[in-house]
């Protein structure tokens, strides 16, 4: 049966339309008030709405309802109540309280905490945030009623990415509105963020992944040596989607759907078995949320196809890696995009001063930037050949480049570079109107029309950092820039001067070429623009001075929380290589020498048959072979003795700095030098003596 998706899009969710039909009026008008304004909800307000919820969710199916909150480790969390309570001669009532709903009570001695909670202080609070549709997530045997949650401690700092993002939201909204109405246009009352973010992902056979532990247990493969075929010959990017993967896909997108999510474009993405979904924009919290969903549902979908799904960044080397675009734009609720630089940018001043707060704060806190978007898996992945560098630059086009360069030049700009036709010189084609700009898929954060996209962002992160921090130096840099012009005797002329100002003291982060080439790497060091190559070497950018101010002063983190936050990323890096780095030793130890042994037996074995029937001579070849394949396993097992020594060298540092500096810069090394010989072993053990599924077998047969 052909189903309408207007009809069923958004069914799963507490969305506006099912509170305007269901709730009372006064009751839905005060709850648009605190979703639009933040107006505080009254306990008996909640109450009718908890009710209201309970009652819709039950007729979906649901027994319980879970807080759903998001907190430091990544990935969400939950714990599930049932509506039942207890009433008279052994019967039940389905209950569900505005208090319910409004806070839950998990505990917060189990999750990172970063020194912000010591484990005998167990007492956490979850809160719910109104502006987030509740939804109902549909499992193979149940149907749970989702309430998005922030997360804090007993104390109130926040332990979740949830919380410091709505925080970040508020002072760039203050901000941007303090701004526009310097502008004189008072009626704009709020400014959100609004952020589409594109998610990149492998597919591959759930049977050979279960037979892969460095999939288990990391999330990428440890070993493995590259195929005749890689992604060389570019036929697999927006190629035909295989029917078992678009099966996959059509089952997502309904399940996506009906979850209010905006599932738009699907394709085949650069490497084999490698896809990408992409949806329309949507209120960062609100997409921050539905990306931790897709994710989700991508994993959870796939193994009903019989097909694993890797987030990883970087889950087969050799090819094209992974990242989550994280297009990010502001928009007033009058409907205007602050980023959008009309039919003549040039005379735009309020676009180009938005467009130069964005410039500013980008160049002063690019080490911030780096860091919020990265992960210990986007190490494998930045600065390849699929990725941008881990140089912060903005990419800003030809034309706006051509505008800023005659401010700077002269204190304005006079013109705008237009668009043109494109002829495709064929006569029934018609001629296509050209963008102003190309693209730079090399930059790490780039104008891209109407929008910024932060192409830096790991596929498997929660965008939450990434947002949080764009968020909060932008409105940084509008603050400071609103000081200046809140004291201005002539506004337009002040504007003008603090554009060329502003342009001329950052420009050294705009750049327009290849991000890809070495010799951005020296142009940037010229420029003095810092170049963290590993995600470790980032963190310290959480604590800066300049970071601790700009976060307290826009109540986003305390210095407390950053500090929290800093000593949590030092723990997750160390503890991610270390689990990769054990899971190296045991499948090298356990499943590759010894089938290298077995292998390198078979060639004995052969020699000394050959050699009893024939002639010794005849047998060399085969001794060439054993001589090479026991070389590489005595290169393999000295190899792992090593790595097994770094291992425990590095759980004797001290602070969890120490420990993920040493993983970083010995541990890593050693990983790689177990992962050369077992490699090699795999090129010439023979296929039925490997123990594992090859690159071949995973990216080429789903």
């Amino acid at each position: 049966m052909i189903k309408d998706l207007t009809q069923y899009f958004g069914s799963n969710t507490f969305n506006d339309a099912v509170m305007r039909e269901r709730l009372p009026l006064d009751v839905y008008l005060a709850m648009k008030k605190t979703i639009e304004n933040g107006e505080e909800l009254s306990i008996e307000i909640a109450d009718v709405v908890a009710n209201t919820m309970k009652e819709w969710a039950i007729e979906h199916g649901a027994t319980h309802f879970t807080h759903w909150f998001q907190p430091m480790t990544g990935i969400t969390a939950e714990k599930h109540d049932s509506f039942i309570s207890k009433a008279p001669q052994g019967k039940i009532l389905m209950e569900f309280s505005g208090k319910e709903l409004i806070k839950g009570e998990p505990d917060a001695s189990s999750f990172p905490s970063g020194g912000l909670r010591a484990t005998f202080e167990a007492r956490g609070y979850t809160a719910w945030d109104c502006t987030s549709p509740a939804f109902l997530r549909e499992d193979s045997s149940s149907i749970t009623l989702c309430i998005p949650t922030a997360f804090c401690s007993y104390t109130g700092e926040a332990l979740d990415k949830k919380t410091p993002l709505l925080r970040s939201m508020e002072a760039i909204d203050k901000q941007a509105v303090r701004m526009l109405h310097l502008f004189g246009k008072n009626e704009v009352k709020h400014v959100n963020v609004c952020v589409g973010a594109e998610q990149e992902y492998f597919l591959i056979d759930r049977e050979k992944y279960l037979k892969r532990d460095d999939l288990i247990f990391s999330g990428r493969t440890l070993f493995g040596a590259m195929p005749p075929k890689g992604q060389e010959m570019d036929d697999h990017y927006f190629g035909a989607i295989k029917e078992r993967v678009l099966s996959f896909m059509h089952d997502l997108n309904e399940e996506l759907w009906k979850l209010g999510i905006y599932a738009k474009t699907q394709h085949n993405e650069a490497a084999p078995a490698q896809h990408e979904l992409a949806p329309i924009f949507n209120t960062v919290n609100i997409e921050t949320d539905h990306n931790q969903l897709v994710m989700e549902s991508m994993k959870k979908i796939a193994a009903r196809h019989g097909l694993a799904c890797l987030l990883h960044e970087k889950p087969f080397a050799g090819v094209n890696g992974s990242g989550k675009h994280n297009n990010w734009s502001l928009t007033t609720d009058t409907g205007e995009n602050l980023m959008k630089p009309g039919s003549k940018p040039h005379e735009n001043k309020q676009f180009l001063l938005f467009l130069a707060a964005v410039i500013k704060a980008t160049d002063e806190h690019a080490e911030l930037i780096r860091m919020a978007s990265s992960c210990p898996g986007n190490d494998c992945r930045l600065g390849g050949a699929e990725a941008p560098p881990s140089i912060v630059s903005i990419f800003i086009g030809e034309q706006l480049e051509d505008i800023l360069e005659q401010i700077v030049e002269n204190g304005y700009a006079t013109s705008s570079k237009s668009r043109e036709k494109l002829s495709m010189g064929v006569t029934t084609i018609p001629y296509i109107k050209k963008d102003v700009n190309d693209r730079n898929r090399t930059s790490t954060f780039a104008f891209t029309g109407n929008k910024f996209e932060l192409r830096m962002v790991g596929s498997s992160m929660s965008i939450a950092d990434a947002n949080t921090v764009l968020n909060t130096i932008v409105a940084e840099s509008l603050s400071q820039m609103a000081d200046e012009l809140e004291d201005a005797d002539d506004f337009d002329a002040a504007v003008t001067e603090l554009i060329c100002r502003t342009i001329t003291e950052h420009k050294r982060v705009i750049f327009d070429g290849n991000g890809y080439a070495k010799e951005w790497v020296e142009e940037a060091r010229r420029r003095g623009l810092p170049n963290k190559e590993s995600y470790v070497d980032a963190i310290e950018a959480l604590t800066f001075p300049n970071t601790i101010d700009v976060f307290t002063k826009h109540n986003v983190l305390s210095k407390a929380e950053l500090e929290a936050r800093s000593a949590i990323n030092y723990e997750l890096y160390a503890k991610t290589i270390n689990i990769e780095a054990r899971t190296m030793v045991e499948m090298a130890s356990r499943k590759y020498i010894p089938a290298a042994i077995r292998y390198a037996k078979e060639l004995a074995d052969t020699i000394n048959a050959v050699s009893i029937a024939l002639d010794e001579t005849e047998a060399d070849n085969e001794r060439e072979m054993l001589g090479e394949c026991l070389e590489l396993i005595g290169q393999a097992r000295s190899a792992v003795k090593e790595l097994e020594k770094n291992i425990a060298d590095a759980a004797l540092k001290g602070s969890e700095e120490e420990k993920a500096l040493y993983f970083r810069r010995n541990v890593v090394k050693a990983m790689k030098d177990l992962r050369k010989p077992v490699d090699q072993l795999e090129m010439i053990v023979a296929a039925e003596y490997w123990p594992v599924p090859t690159y071949a077998e995973m990216i080429f047969e789903v």
